[in-house]
């Protein structure tokens, strides 16, 4: 709900209040967020709010006031929201509020970029229209608040209102002044194979923490998602701020403490070689960040983001559905694989139950490494004889959907396409394209290069039946052209991705970069779940998949049993502990299941039996972490139904310690009035003990254990 009370306006979501002002001089000025607030005209308590800094000697003076989109260099010397090149060659700029308008009902659209829809829930925005006379630049602030949930939704909107050209060289979707205390910024940085580490850092005046990305994605490096949280939060206590980022491309969200204690938390595109030319009239948009408060901890805000992501931003009917199990032939033949081979597999997949059947890298132009064949988007008859569309006829025949991976956004040196097009590839004129992993990144701000990719991959789905995607980018992008152009990039990216996904509604599309170097909201947008990393060790996904859920539905989580030793790290776990993590997510397989043994058969036979029986909670149920990985020997996960009807509960053990007795898993959630059965055992619990006692793990006594409960309300 969005309200008017004198100069102030007042955004309400299910739980807290988004307060800011109109002061005498025509500045928005931000008031309040977190708790609700009575809704009263807070501008006229402005005097005796700013005279508590017992400083303020000129009222035109904006560095010492909290504002809603501030800029730099005319009476604010903080951090800018923006920065302009106008006119008169300099980047000062002041903006004043010129109107703004209350749209009831009603969230607005990003051109060219994925944002939150509306669906089944009330929503409302608030746009207020700030203009710059002297440079003739108008800025577009759009607000969007649901009824549901504790989130609001920021963007920015800057046009050129003069007859000359101007150059934007930053602009943030957010920026929130928060008032004096004390602050820790929690941020999710790391590097293939392990991805979404969890940091956290106390904020101190003078400490500024830029927490970026300039990779050409959104990277494995950093996430485009930070927490801002008082000193005292954790899994169910304290005040939390979630800053996610709806965009695929370099990023950034800023976080300083000024010489008065407030802290300024600015989150969008990376300023980092960022220049956009505006001609006269001409318009341009930030992505959406999506900010979410919490005054339960973690716990409550990753549940407000869940329901949010599954909600109101995944388009894909699969987000409402449940997943085919799958099983994938890269780590069981990587590119040493035939026809007859992948038929064998399949038979094998068929008998104990697996749904699909996924094709990975080499099955395509003269593909026998990574050193050729990519971009040369036709079937290698020498390996497949029977083409693609006869292979996936075979998969049917046993009762198994067809899956394929491509990575179109690549293209080697060696191929066909690249033979032809070299151009097509991003390099500078004056030097020679740098290689990674034997291949360059294909040119997506070029029209013919995105024409091209949505014709070729069009092809291939339409003359098979193929009902999963696996869509990869394996490197990141260097020997960018000019300034802004990773954004031009990403536009490109979601042209594509735009088009593919609405000409293919029935295909299961799942992202993948490298393992997890594009897992963000942008992507999420189009496919419901992304390949969390390239490590599937099941100790280290402990970390990956806990991190992740901070932001991210677990259903988003692709996670698999594989081979063991693992193929990344080379540890040996049990078969039930790399199935019992990979239940938290979108499970499957990936390993030679032909080398399986009778006994390990029958085993994955019952594990897909469960999972079958776990994918709807998975994906629609409440989620809870319990026990801590970065700070104990444990880790341990509950997802609870919406009915409090049915939980499950994860517990797991990394080391083995002598002579010692496990404590009690206490659960959360679920109704403590009422009796809960646990399904694999047969035995009955009061909900309250469940929840205030607990219930105690048992484990094999081996490193890398794990138990798992099952429980269902007693009728």
């Amino acid at each position: 709900m969005i309200t008017q009370n004198g100069k102030t306006i007042h955004l309400t979501g299910r739980e807290f209040s988004y307060v800011m002002f109109i002061d005498e001089f025509n500045n928005l000025l931000h008031f309040h967020f977190g708790k609700k607030i009575a809704d009263l005209d807070y501008s006229l308590m402005e005097e005796e709010w700013t005279q508590a800094l017992g400083f303020v000697s000129d009222r035109r003076c904006l560095d010492v006031y909290q504002q809603e989109y501030p800029s730099y260099g005319y009476t604010d010397l903080r951090n800018p929201a923006y920065q302009v090149k106008n006119k008169f060659g300099n980047m000062v700029s002041s903006l004043t509020v010129k109107d703004y308008v209350i749209q009831n009902g009603e969230v607005p659209e990003i051109s060219g970029m994925p944002a939150l829809y509306k669906g089944n829930c009330h929503a409302d925005t608030l746009k207020v229209i700030l203009e710059d006379v002297t440079i003739g630049l108008e800025v577009h602030l759009l607000y969007t608040v649901f009824e549901e949930y504790n989130v609001i939704a920021r963007s920015a909107v800057l046009i050129n209102k003069s007859d000359e050209n101007m150059c934007i060289n930053s602009a943030y979707s957010a920026s929130v002044d928060f008032p004096q205390g004390e602050y820790d910024v929690i941020h999710f940085p790391g590097s293939w194979g392990r991805e979404r580490d969890r940091v956290r850092t106390h904020l101190t005046m003078g400490l500024k923490a830029e927490l970026e990305s300039a990779r050409g994605g959104s990277s494995a490096q950093l996430n485009p998602f930070v927490m801002i949280t008082s000193p005292d939060a954790d899994e169910v206590h304290g005040e939390v701020y979630g800053f996610a980022l709806c965009y695929s491309g370099n990023h950034s969200t800023v976080a300083k403490i000024d010489q008065f204690g407030f802290l300024r938390v600015q989150q969008g595109l990376n300023p980092h070689q960022f220049e956009w030319f505006l001609g006269a009239g001409e318009t341009f948009e930030t992505p959406q960040s999506i900010i979410c408060y919490s005054d339960e901890g973690f716990g409550k805000m990753s549940r407000e983001y869940h329901d949010l992501i599954r909600n109101n931003l995944m388009r894909s009917k699969w987000a409402d559905k449940d997943r085919p199990v799958l099983i994938n032939n890269w780590e069981g033949t990587y590119f040493k694989f035939t026809e007859e081979k992948l038929l064998a597999m399949a038979d094998k997949a068929a008998a104990v139950g697996i749904d699909l059947f996924v094709l990975d890298d080499g099955w395509f132009g003269k593909r026998d490494d990574d050193r050729s064949g990519l971009g040369d988007w036709f079937v290698n008859r020498k390996k497949l004889p029977l083409g693609i569309d006869g292979l996936a006829a075979k998969m049917n025949e046993k009762g198994l959907k067809f899956g394929l991976w491509f990575e179109p956004e690549m293209v080697n040196p060696d191929s066909d396409l690249y033979r032809a097009h070299p151009d097509w590839a991003v390099h500078v004129e004056e030097r020679n394209p740098v290689l990674s992993r034997h291949q360059l990144v294909l040119d997506l701000s070029k029209d013919e290069v995105c024409e091209y990719i949505i014709r070729v991959v069009s092809d291939i789905l339409e003359n098979a039946n193929i009902e999963y995607v696996k869509w990869d980018m394996n490197r990141q992008i260097t020997d960018m052209p000019c300034g802004g152009y990773n954004h031009k990039y990403t536009l490109g990216y979601y042209k594509i991705m735009s088009t593919i996904t609405e000409r293919f509604p029935h295909i299961l599309f799942e992202g993948c970069s490298s393992g997890g170097a594009r897992f963000d909201l942008g992507v999420l947008a189009y496919m419901p779940q992304i390949w969390a990393s390239d490590n599937s060790d099941a100790v280290a996904r402990l970390k990956i998949q806990y991190a992740t859920s901070m932001c991210y539905p677990i259903s988003t989580i692709s996670s698999h049993v594989t081979a063991s030793p693992n193929h990344q790290c080379g540890r040996l776990t049990s078969l039930k502990t790399r199935a019992d993590v990979a239940y938290m997510g979108a499970f499957g397989y990936e390993l030679d299941i032909t080398k399986m043994t009778e006994e390990e058969l029958a085993t994955v036979k019952e594990q897909i039996k469960l999972d079958k029986k776990l994918q709807t909670l998975m994906r629609t149920g409440d989620f809870y972490r319990i026990l801590d990985p970065y700070e104990t020997n444990y880790c341990s996960w509950e997802v609870v139904s919406k009915d409090r009807k049915k939980a499950f509960l994860f517990v797991g053990r990394v080391l083995t310690k002598a002579q010692t007795k496990e404590a009690p898993i206490k659960l959360q959630g679920i109704d403590e009035s009422k009796f809960y059965r646990n399904v694999f055992t047969g035995k009955e619990y009061p909900g309250s003990m469940l929840m205030h006692r607990g219930i105690r793990p048992c484990f094999k006594w081996e490193d890398f254990a794990t138990d798992i409960f099952m429980f269902e309300v007693v009728e």
